[in-house]
């Protein structure tokens, strides 16, 4: 074979997987920036609503979640909040620059109780006792008021920074010549930007006096925990672990985890689910009164993370949670039909649901208070509704052991990989007969 005749083979077989890859590249980068756009976005319909923010009892220390007007990680703001608020010991409110209703990530919309002006005056211009910082978008239109208030208002209290929200307590400075953790995922984007910080990994929080940081989502019930250690007693928090059924808290100092880094399975199979799932699968949530916060966080927070489907939040107008919050569901009974399940947290699906989920031909699976930590009903059930996997991975993600949980279900991710394999062969078959069909041509 010559030169030229090898060159013209490789230049054909380049051609080809190009092809191949072009159309699920295509898909795969229309499904990721249309995901992320889905992420925080607001309804398409604002929510009118009116609710009195809860009273203020003297005598208590304030504890505060804090959001900003962009939204914020779901799981990051309900897990503390529950533990908090399991407490019985605190003023807790969820505050953002303004008090109006907010977008907690996967579509769960929340309306604070305070502006900070509003907190400002309720407190006599004190800070907080403590301050509970989230994840939140990386916006700096909407990161400002906040980093602002952090620097002049809750660095005078406690702050606890949960998981990526670590970024925001070191863009205020309050991290200057210190040690701190955050997810581990994170913390390769969040490091560089920050070299005054001594970041740690494998470790569950760290706490340097008036700062804790905590490592992923999870991880902030063991600094919840641990706020409720130094200003209540251990006892208290004590209780409040065995309240939510976390089954590892440590007394009196965090525990070491596993140094988690991604492996090439694991990005494969975020790409998978990106692309692809999230465009076609939708999850809803059947909200109703009474709901625990945990349980909440346990039914958005998993889809969300790993991007394997989009949630619905649904149920009437406003709704009330175990400890208080206001949620606003987007969708009721009539919107059934547009999801592929319907998750039931906390409790048992109503006569009302299972009578429109039936109709409709779509499945509810319930995520029971039975005595476990909710997390662990959760992925069984992403598990078998999706596969084993991508349920370890979301375990992975939120900084909780896969080893402790019964995951059956799909051992490989076939609806996720299936579609990009037909559209490469696709792409490949395409351009094998258009390549027919001009030498057809040319030996004519």
């Amino acid at each position: 074979m010559n030169r030229a005749s090898l060159i013209r083979r490789i230049a054909a077989g380049l051609g080809l997987l190009a092809a191949a890859l072009a159309l699920p590249a295509a898909v795969l980068g229309v499904g990721a920036v249309g995901f992320e756009r889905y992420r925080y976005a607001p309804p398409e319909q604002p929510h009118s609503v009116a609710a009195d923010p809860p009273a203020h009892i003297a005598g208590r220390p304030t504890a505060v979640v804090v959001i900003g007007n962009g939204g914020a990680n779901a799981a990051d703001v309900l897990a503390p909040y529950e533990v908090l608020a399991a407490t019985g010991a605190f003023n807790l409110y969820l505050v953002a620059p303004e008090r109006r209703p907010v977008t907690l990530l996967g579509g769960l919309d929340v309306l604070p109780d305070l502006g900070f002006a509003e907190l400002a005056e309720r407190l006599g211009g004190a800070a907080p006792d403590v301050t509970v910082v989230p994840e939140m978008p990386n916006d700096r239109s909407t990161d400002v008021p906040v980093v602002d208030w952090l620097r002049d208002t809750a660095s005078r209290g406690l702050v606890l920074g949960v998981c990526s929200g670590a970024r925001l307590v070191a863009d205020a400075g309050l991290l200057t010549g210190r040690e701190a953790t955050s997810h581990w995922y994170r913390l390769n984007e969040i490091a560089p930007g920050h070299p005054e910080v001594n970041w740690r990994r494998g470790i569950r929080y760290v706490d340097t006096g008036d700062v804790i940081t905590t490592g992923g989502l999870l991880s902030s019930v063991d600094g919840a925990l641990r706020v409720v250690e130094r200003l209540v007693s251990e006892s208290a928090a004590a209780d409040a672990a065995r309240a939510v059924h976390w089954p590892y808290y440590s007394p009196g100092g965090a525990a070491e985890i596993p140094i988690s880094e991604i492996t090439w399975p694991e990005r494969l199979l975020h790409l998978v689910n990106l692309g692809y799932r999230s465009q076609t699968t939708t999850v809803g949530v059947m909200i109703t009164e009474g709901v625990g916060e945990l349980e909440l966080a346990a039914a958005f927070g998993p889809y969300a993370e790993v991007r394997s489907a989009r949630t619905l939040a649904i149920g009437p107008d406003t709704v009330r949670t175990k400890h208080g919050l206001t949620v606003l569901p987007r969708a009721g009974l009539d919107q059934v039909g547009s999801t592929g399940l319907v998750l039931v947290p906390g409790g048992r699906p109503s006569a009302e649901l299972e009578t429109a989920a039936g109709t409709a031909g779509v499945p509810v699976r319930s995520l029971p208070g039975d005595g476990r930590f909710v997390f662990d009903p959760a992925l069984e059930t992403l598990a078998a509704t999706s596969d084993v996997p991508t349920a370890r991975w979301a375990a992975k993600i939120f900084e909780y052991a896969p080893a402790d949980l019964q995951l059956s279900g799909p051992a490989f991710p076939w609806s996720g990989v299936l579609p990009p394999l037909v559209l490469a062969a696709a792409g490949l078959l395409a351009s094998a007969g258009g390549f027919v069909l001009l030498r057809r041509r040319r030996a004519r």
